[in-house]
């Protein structure tokens, strides 16, 4: 059987004249777009063109929300009570909703930004009030988590759609989860080397974290980030290699985690 996988980038980050990346770009390459909600970026605007060019692009449209922090970019760490974490998801899924209902689109899928994302990766409990939170809204939506975390361990629990991402540009840690950005050697930017990685773990079905460990895990979608200068060029690079080896991109069906 063909091997397949998703590509996804997060996108709509801009707010008001300012903008991040060239999403329009990235739209011609990514099965899947993660779209900024109006909290960590983005705004009104930005989330309706964003989701128009990704029905345009026949894309998947994603929600992307993250804790309320428009300055930091939502990469600061927040201890916020988790029924306000619940509440902050649900507002920002709902906003997601109607401004791609009203694109001529849909939801598809949930993922977490930045810090929050990072903070759920290791705590369940916060894990778990997001996604169901996310639930509350829609309960058909897929969850998109960092694969072999406790985010994977949530979504097995909760029996909720799913799928698991890796990255193609971060180095992992032994747990499974990614290295710190500050970290030297976190970010990898040779999209060659990306390819190799990525289609070594695609094969594999396995996360190679910086120690050696292979951690196998199911792997649905690859993240590359739209906000780099290179972003275009690296994602075109990480695309082809993935071809190359005979691997087809196409969006994520969502199937429960042990289905």
């Amino acid at each position: 059987m063909t091997l397949s996988v998703d590509l996804n980038s997060d996108m709509g980050e801009g707010f008001g004249p300012w903008k991040m990346g060239d999403d329009a770009g990235l739209l011609n390459i990514v099965t899947s777009a993660n779209i900024a909600c109006g909290f960590h970026a983005g705004d009104a605007d930005t989330m309706a063109g964003t989701m128009a060019l990704a029905v345009k692009n026949g894309v998947g449209i994603g929600a992307h929300p993250g804790f309320q922090d428009l300055q930091g970019f939502g990469r600061r760490q927040m201890q916020v009570p988790l029924p306000t974490l619940a509440n902050m998801v649900r507002y920002q899924v709902g906003a997601a909703w109607a401004m791609a209902r009203a694109a001529g689109g849909e939801v598809r899928h949930l993922k977490l930004h930045g810090a929050l994302s990072n903070m759920a990766c290791k705590d369940a409990d916060m894990a778990r009030a997001c996604f169901e939170a996310a639930l509350d809204v829609a309960p058909d939506i897929i969850i998109m988590g960092l694969a072999a975390t406790r985010m994977e361990d949530v979504a097995r629990d909760l029996g909720c759609r799913w799928a698991g991402e890796i990255f193609a540009d971060r180095a992992y840690n032994a747990d499974g989860t990614l290295v710190d950005r500050r970290l030297p050697g976190a970010m990898i930017h040779d999209g060659e080397v990306a390819a190799q990685r990525m289609v070594e773990m695609v094969n594999e079905g396995a996360i190679l974290a910086g120690d050696g460990q292979k951690l196998p895990t199911r792997i649905d979608t690859i993240c590359i980030h739209g906000d780099g200068a290179e972003a275009v060029a690296f994602s075109k690079t990480v695309r082809a290699g993935l071809e190359a080896a005979g691997i087809a991109l196409k969006q994520f069906s969502g199937t429960p985690l042990d289905q």
